[in-house]
């Protein structure tokens, strides 16, 4: 009797599978192609993102980009820097220059893509000149044609193949110190946005380096060290040449005792040595200090320059709005509390912690020494 039972349920067991299974491979084939496209589209989501190939030379041209400001950035002099802006320049326009500006009168410096580094220099630059006019009095790039820039010009530098050119302002603390002048050359190359962040970036860290010499010894590598010694030996003495952007507005806050490094003659002159001399030690705030606090002070005030010009850097149409419409700290609040609290973190528990160096270096640098152009959420 129990043969028979089992049989019958094992009867039974094949049908029930028999007809689960024709159910499984009709549902598979009623819905088989949704599972595919949704398999499909759950892999493609899952596998990285497929870059174009205009992406990819937008991708190697941002490298470059990003590589060229490092190498301007690396440079510690203003001849460094300055050669660093050429050499990285000339990878985005056949011919790129360089011309100084100096009481109201601009002469070349040097050059890449003209034959040799030297074919401008001492070239007199015409200032009433269309494009370097409206560079030169409005502190923005201007695009022109060759023909704007004078017969003088022209015959002795040529033209470019499709005459078009380019002017560019390196402006420190907002006076233009030079001009740059840039085209296509033979070839037609010129980028004027990658030439744009160039010279910003230069203009950028050459007041960082302008602000790190006000609080920290001579460079040895600074041309213009030995002026400095002789203007200090000889107080009476004035040393000729370019006038210094920075001259008439010093960071408030650096100890006095520090005597300000000018830079090389190419772009900024010593207004006179009587300036350069160190004043006496009885005016430095630090004097009372060991020379331990007072070298932590001082790395600390240089740290919050570096921080505040790094946030006008990436920041420049913000800073500009914010200062004309004095809601500066609205408009820059993350990159001032994330600065803010990157200092906090290496000086704050610090003897210089009294010195308040970032709060003082984002008026006297941001808001050029008024208060209220932070705005009226900004706490000192």
């Amino acid at each position: 009797m129990a043969e028979p039972n089992r049989k019958q349920n094992e009867g039974q067991s094949t049908e029930l599978e028999q007809i689960v299974a024709r159910a499984v491979s009709r549902a598979l084939r009623d819905h088989l192609p949704q599972l595919e496209e949704q398999i499909a589209k759950q892999v493609l989501e899952a596998l990285p993102a497929p870059v174009s190939e205009a992406q990819g030379i937008q991708q190697e041209g941002s490298g470059t980009l990003v590589h060229a400001v490092s190498t301007i950035h690396a440079g510690s002099t203003q001849k460094e820097v300055l050669r660093a802006l050429l050499d990285a320049g000339s990878g985005h326009c056949a011919r790129i220059a360089l011309f100084v500006v100096k009481a109201g009168a601009a002469s070349g410096w040097q050059a890449r893509g003209f034959g040799e580094e030297e074919a401008v220099k001492d070239f007199p630059l015409d200032l009433n000149a269309g494009p370097v006019s409206h560079t030169y009095h409005n502190r923005v790039a201007t695009p022109g044609n060759i023909a704007e820039m004078g017969r003088q010009f022209v015959g002795q530098f040529g033209s470019p193949a499709n005459e078009q050119i380019l002017v560019l302002p390196l402006a420190l603390k907002d006076k233009v110190a030079a001009l740059v002048y840039a085209d296509g050359g033979d070839t037609g190359k010129l980028s004027s946005d990658a030439l744009e962040l160039l010279v910003l970036a230069t203009s950028a860290w050459l007041e960082v380096i302008s602000l790190r010499k006000h609080a920290a010894p001579k460079d040895d590598g600074d041309l213009a060290a030995s002026s400095v010694e002789r203007a200090a030996a000889q107080p009476a003495q004035t040393v000729s040449s370019y006038s210094d952007p920075f001259a008439a507005h010093p960071p408030k806050h650096v100890p006095a005792s520090t005597p300000a490094v000018p830079e090389p003659a190419e772009v900024v002159e010593v207004a006179s040595a009587h300036a350069a001399a160190a004043p006496a030690v009885a005016t430095d705030p630090l004097a009372g200090l060991s020379a331990e606090d007072a070298d932590v002070h001082r790395k600390a005030q240089r740290f919050a320059r570096l921080l505040v010009d790094e946030i006008k850097l990436y920041n420049q149409a913000k800073v500009a709005e914010g200062r004309r419409n004095k809601d500066l700290y609205d408009r820059l609040k993350e990159d001032i509390d994330k600065s803010r609290g990157t200092f906090q973190k290496r000086y704050g528990s610090t003897v210089a912690a009294s010195g308040d160096y970032f709060q003082n270096e984002l008026v006297r640098s941001l808001a050029e020494d008024d208060l209220s152009i932070m705005g009226v959420n900004f706490r000192r």
